[in-house]
């Protein structure tokens, strides 16, 4: 099913409704149901889809597949990167960063840029709010990458 999903979501944003319906057989009963009573506002924050994903034991890019066949956007990236109205990107760059964390990020880049699930392990490694680390990767000038949600 995981493969079916991704190879709907990579042309999400092309697909009729016909296809949009079609793609809501492949959603996990009852996710459908969940995200629109936890929608705020015609949005479900960033957050809310990770706690979504795991009551329904699904990852995360099925709840984001599920938002875009519902076209309900993401909203309050944790990562500060977008989805915060009226602005959008809210992450600042860093003034310092600790030289261990440099490091760790260094690390783990892929192809010149960090992954949002490799932000997270670090923001849980270094025991710092995710948009710390964000913010440390703005003043790198390193760029995130592959949304756990598939938004970016």
């Amino acid at each position: 099913m995981t493969a079916k999903i991704f190879q709907y979501r990579k042309d999400m944003k092309k697909l009729d409704s016909k296809a949009k319906k079609a793609g809501r057989k492949l959603l996990k009963p009852g996710l459908e149901d969940a995200i629109k009573n936890k929608s705020k506002g015609g949005a479900l924050s960033c957050a809310l889809c990770f706690t979504i994903a795991d009551e329904f034991q699904v990852q995360p890019r099925e709840v984001g597949y599920a938002l875009d066949i519902m076209e309900i956007p993401i909203a309050m990236c944790q990562l500060g990167l977008f989805g915060n109205s009226p602005i959008g990107k809210i992450v600042q760059k860093a003034e310092t960063i600790p030289e261990d964390l440099e490091n760790a990020i260094r690390e783990m880049l892929d192809n010149g840029r960090l992954t949002c699930h490799c932000s997270w392990q670090l923001a849980h490694q270094f025991a710092m709010p995710k948009i710390r680390i964000s913010s440390a990767c703005e003043a790198m000038g390193i760029k995130i990458s592959m949304c756990q949600l598939g938004a970016f």
